[in-house]
């Protein structure tokens, strides 16, 4: 059955082609699986909230009759202003239109939070651009640039809330940098969510071709419950997308955990538990609220715009697990720097258990991609990532995070990083352990090699499932290194930075590009001898400290260029130290190219074909990096999808010509 809404009919009907509805959240209460709710044009101001779920075999599909046609909003217009002093104006709202949840009361905070707990949930709005919170009508007036914003000039615009006890009502102080507000489109953030089920478990849900956005989304840590402006809350089979997603104040998407009265925010509530505990404790209960493969994740995220969220485009714990999230474009995430904590990137995910990003477009992020904690059959591949760096003229923003391209953080591997462009000045934060890097370019360093994991132990599950195999610290190694292109883009000089949750105590970050900083770590032929494998009866006592000592790594075949240094004992290596070797990327109309002359100076060096078989297990979990069925991999595939044929070359393209060709390509939203 098809239900139709239109916000623009002359009055509420019944769903019908001639009477539809006019509110989306009316169809979602009768939709029954194998219905689909077909959304005309036009800005619903209104909470999703669908109450029941599809199947696999039949779907509930919500689609916007027009490509982004339909907007579901969680603002609501704020007109009559009056000018108070200056550039400042003033308007106020009475509270009862917020309900039980307030945003201009809520604080943006939780667990894992470092930057002071001072900036709400909710938000101002002129023309669809958000304005910067301050603390006082002064800093209104004052209306100066945020030192810490990657968009200075806008940052100058401001907003101000008090509360006024005696009336009920908000109280709006907003620069509008010289904009007259009762001229011009001014909004508030009003609802906490825009597309989500306030159950569990509404699975099969496809939502496709909306506009989504402004919403008053609170802080997702990782041991708490997590919200998103559109979430299947712990749910199973959702399809997201050729939607636009952006202006949450955190999540833009999240696929996150389950609520857990016991064990949400323990940390920030009640301080007495390490909230790394909290995490292993949440890991553990989830297996009691139903995390087992079948019944939650497998949930498609594809070809969206997820763009301007304060916190993350794509943010969740263990309800991900199983899901893909392939052909989005993701930017622009964090730039505001209001926020500050572990949780921010233009995709965070715990738990990534065998989830597939391919194919994704992120750029001008924090971090692009973070994988904390069990990416355990985590795939990236085919990815193109630059510009996750924070700009020279832009302060860094205590409690904040620093930035690269990707992070893998205390995870036992195996995760498989494979065909990506990446072009940041970090290519990768190395926190972790069991990670392959076969055939990207980098022209970004390493960094945290053997560093940045304390003591942590942290879960290990059974291969392509969700049930914990053990618990291990991260011992560091483990690494698999292959044809990989590695270039000094940027400059060598160590980064000196403040700690995130930390900030009085600075420290340096590398920044020197290559494989040298694994110089240290054994070859397995020199890491095997020491346990005595000839041994029948061998020394438990003696093999103690190798237990708790570096894992191997596996290194070869890689070019380096440009001063990019590689690995003391790599046997095939290329090395170019000319000063004439360059990449770039370059946008032409919405599509992206390489600029670069990397396979001209690279002319004639071959290495070997990649495959499972060459990578071989993950130590901790004895897991292959195998694809999610558990089949293996050959890599004749490259970026391009292209093949590579015998004649095989380090980096991403199968052949130096393809190098030539469109990397990137608009999204036919955009």
């Amino acid at each position: 059955m098809i239900i139709y809404v239109d916000v623009n009919a002359q009055h509420d009907g019944n769903g019908s082609k001639n009477l539809p509805f006019r509110k989306i959240n009316e169809a979602a209460k009768i939709a029954k699986p194998g219905d689909e709710v077909l959304v005309a044009p036009g800005t619903y101001r209104e909470y999703v909230n669908p109450i029941n779920a599809g199947t696999e075999e039949e779907r509930i599909v919500y689609k916007s009759e027009k490509p982004l046609g339909a907007i579901i909003t969680g603002a609501e217009k704020l007109t009559d202003w009056g000018k108070f002093k200056g550039d400042v104006w003033v308007s106020k709202v009475k509270n009862s239109i917020f309900g039980e949840y307030n945003p201009y009361t809520t604080l943006v905070y939780g667990d894992w939070y470092f930057a002071t707990p001072s900036k709400h949930t909710g938000c101002v709005w002129l023309n669809d651009e958000a304005l910067y919170e301050v603390h006082s009508i002064d800093d209104c007036l004052e209306g100066k640039v945020y030192e810490c914003s990657w968009d200075p000039e806008n940052s100058k615009r401001k907003w101000y809330a008090e509360q006024d006890a005696n009336t009920d009502e908000t109280i709006f102080y907003a620069n509008f940098g010289g904009a007259d507000p009762n001229k011009e489109n001014v909004e508030i953030t009003v609802r906490r969510e825009c597309f989500m089920p306030s159950k569990e478990r509404i699975g099969y849900i496809t939502v496709s071709g909306f506009n989504i956005n402004k919403a008053a989304t609170t802080w997702a840590p990782p041991a708490a419950y997590q919200d998103g402006m559109i979430s299947p809350h712990w749910s199973r089979g959702w399809i997201i997308e050729d939607c636009d997603i952006w202006g949450s104040k955190c999540a833009g998407i999240c696929v996150g955990r389950y609520y857990d009265p016991q064990n949400s925010n323990f940390y920030t509530t009640k301080h007495v538990k390490s909230p790394t505990q909290m995490e292993r404790d949440s890991v553990c209960r989830g297996q009691y609220y139903g995390w087992i493969k079948g019944k939650i994740g497998g949930h498609i995220i594809r070809r969206n715009n997820i763009h301007h969220c304060e916190q993350g485009g794509i943010i969740g714990r263990m309800g991900g697990v199983f899901s893909i999230i392939e052909d989005n474009h993701i930017h622009h995430i964090n730039n505001m720097m209001e926020l500050g904590g572990a949780e921010i990137a233009g995709i965070k995910m715990h738990a990534a258990i065998d989830v597939i990003m391919r194919r994704n477009h992120i750029h001008h992020c924090t971090m692009g991609i973070w994988c904390d904690w069990e990416a355990q059959g985590t795939r990236i591949t085919q990815n193109l990532l630059h510009d996750n760096q924070r700009p020279e003229f832009a302060k860094q923003l205590e409690g904040g995070m620093t930035c690269q391209d990707i992070f893998v953080e205390v995870s036992h591997g195996p995760t498989l990083i494979d065909n990506n462009i990446l072009l940041s000045d970090v290519s990768l934060r190395i926190a972790t352990q069991g990670v392959a890097m076969v055939h990207n370019l980098c022209a970004g360093s390493f960094t945290f090699v053997g560093d940045g994991t304390s003591w942590r132990y942290t879960p290990y599950h059974m291969p392509h499932r969700t049930e914990v195999m053990g618990f291990m610290t991260i011992l560091h190694g483990d690494d698999r290194i292959y044809n990989n292109i590695f270039i000094q883009k940027w400059s060598d000089k160590e980064l000196v930075l403040l700690n995130d949750s930390r900030p009085e105590d600075k420290y340096t970050e590398n920044r020197k590009v290559g494989t040298y900083c694994f110089d240290e770590y054994p070859t397995y032929e020199e890491w095997i001898p020491q346990f005595d494998l000839e041994e029948e009866y061998p020394n438990m006592r003696k093999h103690e400290d190798s237990h708790f000592a570096h894992l191997p790594v596996w290194i070869d075949g890689n070019a380096y260029f440009e001063g990019a240094t590689g690995f003391k004992k790599e046997k095939n290596a290329f090395t170019d130290n000319s000063g004439k070797v360059y990449v770039d990327v370059v946008e032409k109309d919405g599509s992206y190219f390489i600029d670069t002359n990397i396979y001209d100076v690279m002319k004639g060096f071959e290495v070997d074909m990649i495959s499972t078989e060459t990578l071989g297990e993950a130590f901790e979990p004895s897991q292959k990096f195998e694809n999610t069925d558990g089949t293996p991999i050959t890599f004749d595939n490259d970026y391009l999808g292209g093949h590579r044929g015998t004649t095989i070359i380090p980096g991403p393209f199968a052949a130096a010509e393809d190098a030539d060709k469109k990397i990137y390509g608009k999204l036919s939203i955009e």
